[in-house]
């Protein structure tokens, strides 16, 4: 019952913050604009149309995939993604707007009333061609093919018998009603011609039971790696059938890292690889919350951990832990600029790479997308890290993000 009452809240607020954005719209650009009635009628029905499909987009996504359905997600996504450039386009011409009237208090009739609904005209006609401009950029690097980016992390404690071993990260592919099987074998090709050490994917790797995604997520099983392919949950396998999937993905040779670790290397020089269920996975089902604790008892505090966990706010009790590494993902880095503003609000790191006292924290913008088949400013990517000895100081200390030739 608590975990319903959450939900209803969740999903009330939500459809409250759907409708006040699309009144602003008509307020802006159907009442505002002192248009004809027929265009005024007309624009209305649209707006409504367009607020009702944000809701309808969730309830189809989570129906049966089909081939059929997912070219209506794609357009209904599409518009979730141009609603958010509008708005930020729209509020940022409301100083321009607003400063007709206000010159005419402040200097007299400087701009007179005709004037002033021309002004209101340009800026919402300009406002609409910008997001149409920004949203049409952000759809075909979205569709367009997934980037490969390296990370070379420096880890003094690290054996040199292991240098230069490669952990491919994969997250957030979010297979599903949009990116289905064809998407998921271009990143096993692309994943297998890297030749990694280790594949951890580290979380959100479906959007759909078992039954529905199993032929999707079928090409995992060629993923090859030296040490193995492992994986932790994200917040999305929570909602998809949590038990289902952890007993499926053995079954495709993938190890689920359930608050536990491996050993990578052999008795004498090696290196743990650990991985914690996702940060809201008590909430949804208390039968998996994160425990790092269980995940790290009883190890060799002298040899190195890099720790798997889908949401970059784990880095925190990671720190406190000793952890040398945190591998994340979950925040796309915000996938359609401007929402990487209020992810920051939720999370400690967006994109990229950042120090927590002693943990290194590297944020992936994700492989897939979620929603908006659309990415403006935070490419999609597969991520080579490579583990190197050395290093000033007891912490990892990491380059800079670079391309990866294809």
């Amino acid at each position: 019952m608590p975990r319903l009452t959450s939900f209803i809240f969740f999903l009330a607020v939500a459809l409250s913050i759907v409708a006040a954005i699309h009144y602003y719209f008509w307020v802006r650009l159907v009442r505002g604009l002192l248009l004809p009635a027929w265009p005024h009628r007309i624009l209305s029905a649209v707006v409504v149309a367009l607020a009702l499909s944000v809701p309808a987009s969730f309830w189809l996504g989570h129906a049966i995939p089909t081939g059929r359905s997912r070219v209506v997600l794609l357009a209904l996504y599409c518009w979730i993604g141009f609603m958010f450039l509008l708005l930020a386009l729209l509020v940022a011409t409301e100083p321009l707007r607003l400063l007709a009237p206000l010159s005419q208090r402040l200097a007299g009739p400087v701009l007179d009333a005709q004037r002033s609904l021309t002004l209101s005209r340009a800026l919402a006609v300009a406002a609409v061609l910008g997001a149409a401009g920004l949203g049409t950029v952000a759809l075909r690097r979205g569709l367009g093919p997934v980037a490969t980016r390296e990370l070379s992390v420096f880890i003094p404690r690290l054996p040199q018998a292991l240098a230069g071993t490669t952990i491919v990260q994969l997250c957030d592919l979010h297979t599903g009603p949009t990116l289905r099987r064809e998407f998921v074998e271009r990143v096993v090709r692309q994943t297998n011609a890297l030749d990694p050490d280790i594949v951890a994917i580290v979380g959100d790797l479906v959007d759909g039971s078992v039954q529905q995604l199993k032929e999707m997520v079928e090409p995992l099983r060629e993923l090859r790696a030296r040490h193995g392919v492992y994986f932790v949950t994200g917040n999305h396998e929570y909602y998809s059938g949590v038990e289902e999937w952890l007993a499926y993905l053995p079954t495709l040779g993938i190890r689920v890292l359930d608050n536990e670790r491996v050993s990578i290397g052999d008795a004498g020089q090696y290196f743990d690889l650990a991985g914690v269920n996702d940060w809201n996975g008590a909430s949804i089902d208390p039968r998996h919350g994160a425990d790092l604790g269980r995940a790290l008892a009883g190890r060799d505090g002298s040899r190195p951990v890099v720790l798997l966990a889908h949401q970059p706010r784990a880095v925190h009790e990671a720190s406190r832990f000793g952890v040398d590494l945190q591998l994340s993902g979950h925040t796309h880095g915000g996938q359609i600029w401007p929402w990487n503003y209020l992810v920051r609000l939720q999370q400690p790191l967006v994109s990229g790479v950042k120090r927590f006292g002693r943990t290194t924290l590297f944020v992936s913008n994700g492989t897939g997308h979620w929603g908006p088949p659309m990415r403006l400013g935070f490419p999609a990517e597969i991520t080579v890290v490579r583990l190197l000895p050395g290093g000033e100081g007891p912490h990892a200390i990491l380059r800079p993000v670079r391309d990866v030739p294809r």
